[in-house]
């Protein structure tokens, strides 16, 4: 209210029933300027709009908060805290002489420009887990309420509130988001797996398909030319190679034991034939004994000559008797050779004495070049075979060596694929991080709303501030003059001292 115009110093005094009057003076008597400087300081006059202003804003100011006390439900809020382990993960696979695949996730605060804590914070908030959460506990999506989702700074900490009607209620509903957003997060993962595993199925189907195609290419070609592997034309070459270096070895033992056997035939005056049937004759013990008597009539039959004339009966008896063993000596040669009379009657039957050595050694030269002649044939009848092989298999091993270099390659390649295709499932938290409770939701005691002693802590500071306004509105006149006067005292006027 403003001041009315009180009366001057030579006006009668104002009548004592009118000093508590709230209008002293008519509203269309009142100036801006009276309202704008106010009253004396000892008018007690003005204290009655005074007070009715201070009542009727104190009445403005406590009647809500006393109506909102009175009047709001009691709320409660459980607390939780969620936490991102920091560090990343790795994975490396060694496949023997096929490949390698490896898996490697960055931690997750490696990336300045991405948070995972603002990531989940969104998510916690999303429509769809709020929903799934209210769905929980059994009430509409918009009764469960919004929960306050705050970060804190320089940690991986995240704390939710959730607000309910009771403890049970709140810790209840904070039991819920936090189910709804976990299953949230498992689907949101398997989704990304199973995005990636179906994109990744076309190149592995078809790394697969040029894998089974070589390999069939490559049996193919096995079955028609009998070659398993490029390694074995090599061997099949080395082998050729040997073959011909054996050839040549056993030619230079050949001929030299051709040598040696023509040198002993000529020195000896018989072939290896019919050394080696003498050899078997002077073996035979009973052959022998005839040799031995063939002997002794034979120095009989040389003693007769010497001392007897050709017609002399104990001659004609030697001789007769040395002929008759010569005879069974040949009989029993060709029975023990099996050689005719003819070519056994070539042979010298007579003791070999220290020939017998130099025959057997023609006998085993001989021997020994007939085998190498044998084996020398031999070796050039399978040199002729291997070099032919060795051709036909020139353009079959070049073209399997390619087709082996390209399935190891495909083999690689998909190995590696399929590797990769299986570790990534190993690292769930890609791009989702591990996310672990901390915190599971609290029982409060007791409730978070309405805040009775912040209310009347606001009413009471209200009501200050209004008191200090009525004091600044009560001595208005006197800073106004003062300012107006730079500092200077002023007499009263009779508009400074109007009440």
């Amino acid at each position: 209210m403003t001041d009315c115009t009180a009366a001057l110093p030579d006006a009668p005094a104002a009548k004592p029933s009118r000093n508590f009057w709230i209008f002293r003076m008519p509203l269309r008597e009142l100036s801006a300027a009276r309202i704008f400087r106010g009253g004396r300081l000892n008018d007690a006059g003005r204290l009655p709009r005074y007070l009715f202003i201070f009542l009727l804003g104190a009445a403005v100011i406590w009647a809500p908060i006393v109506g909102y006390l009175s009047t709001a439900p009691l709320r409660f809020t459980s607390t939780m805290s969620l936490i991102l382990p920091g560090s990343g993960a790795s994975a490396s696979v060694n496949l023997d002489r096929i490949g390698q695949a490896s898996s490697f996730a960055n931690s997750p605060f490696a990336s300045s420009s991405v948070s995972p804590t603002e990531t989940y914070k969104r998510l916690l908030a999303a429509d769809r887990i709020l929903e799934a959460a209210a769905g929980k506990v059994g009430m509409a999506r918009q009764d469960f309420g919004m929960p306050r989702v705050n970060l804190v700074d320089q940690t991986s900490l995240i704390h939710v509130e959730v607000t309910g009607n009771s403890p049970e209620d709140s810790q209840a509903r904070g039991d819920a988001l936090l189910e709804a957003f976990f299953s949230e997060i498992d689907a949101l993962r398997s989704d990304e797996l199973t995005v990636r595993e179906d994109g990744g199925r076309g190149a592995l189907e078809e790394y697969r398909s040029s894998v089974s195609a070589t390999r069939e290419e490559i049996s193919r070609l096995q079955r028609e030319t009998g070659l398993i592997n490029a390694g074995q034309y090599e061997e099949f070459v080395r082998e050729t190679d040997a073959l011909r270096a054996r050839i040549a070895e056993v030619s230079s033992e050949l001929s030299e034991r051709t040598q040696a056997t023509e040198a002993l035939r000529a020195t000896l005056g018989i072939d290896p034939r019919s050394a080696a049937a003498t050899l078997k004759l002077h073996a035979d013990s009973e052959f022998n004994t005839i040799i031995k008597e063939m002997s002794q009539h034979a120095a009989t039959l040389a003693e007769a000559e010497g001392r007897y004339g050709r017609s002399h009966p104990a001659l004609k008896a030697a001789r007769d008797s040395h002929d008759a063993t010569r005879m069974r000596a040949l009989d029993k040669a060709v029975e023990i050779t099996g050689m005719p009379v003819t070519e056994v009657a070539r042979l010298d039957i007579s003791p070999v004495g220290g020939r017998a050595e130099l025959l057997a050694r023609l006998v085993e030269y001989d021997s020994e070049r007939s085998g190498q002649a044998a084996e020398l044939a031999a070796l050039q009848q399978q040199l002729v075979e291997a070099d032919a092989r060795v051709m036909d298999l020139i353009e079959p091993a070049a073209r399997l060596e390619d087709l082996q270099r390209d399935f190891s390659v495909a083999e690689a390649v998909f190995a590696s694929t399929a590797a990769r295709s299986k570790t990534s499932k190993v690292d769930l938290f890609a791009s989702y991080p591990l996310v672990q409770v901390l915190e599971n939701p609290s029982l409060p005691t007791d409730p978070t709303s309405p805040k009775r002693m912040l209310a009347v802590a606001a009413g009471i500071a209200a009501t200050m501030m209004l008191l200090f306004g009525l004091i600044l509105g009560w001595v208005r006149a006197r800073l106004i003059s003062r300012l107006l006067a730079d500092g200077k005292p002023t007499a009263p006027t009779s508009a400074q001292d109007l009440a």
